[in-house]
């Protein structure tokens, strides 16, 4: 296989992976976040009462561990693939996000909003097309 082929799959991989877990990772704090009474007030006792009880959760923890599985895989694919393709392409997981906040957390979504999440995947698409890198490697 081509080095130019092996930097395509290796970054297709990984995207894959953002794509996956940033996702995954987002959904499940949310539905965490609406298991946890919202917090009450500002002051300290309050403060320290919401952490406790987010902390306390097991999706939340599944969540942040999804995350941290998508900052890991995201730091790699930027060591060595063009910003400009990598981030375009990560925003794919809008319309993941979405597809999950109907099935999982039971949001409803406007019409507009499909739209505009329809639009960042086309231009996902577009950007998909071109090489990952396009500058040398130092």
């Amino acid at each position: 296989m081509s080095p130019a082929r092996v930097l395509r799959v290796k970054t297709y991989v990984l995207i894959c992976a953002m794509l996956l877990f940033g996702p995954l990772g987002d959904v499940l704090l949310g539905k965490a976040m609406k298991r946890v009474a919202p917090i009450s007030s500002w002051a300290p006792a309050s403060v320290v009462r919401f952490f406790i009880r987010a902390f306390a959760s097991p999706t939340a923890w599944l969540g942040i561990s999804s995350l941290v599985v998508f900052f890991v895989a995201y730091l790699l694919v930027l060591s060595w693939a063009d910003y400009t393709y990598i981030q375009p392409a990560s925003a794919l997981s809008y319309g993941i996000v979405a597809v999950l906040a109907v099935l999982a957390l039971n949001e409803r979504i406007t019409p507009i909003r499909w739209g505009g999440v329809l639009l960042i995947c086309l231009g996902v698409l577009a950007v998909g097309q071109t090489a990952p890198r396009t500058t040398e490697p130092r």
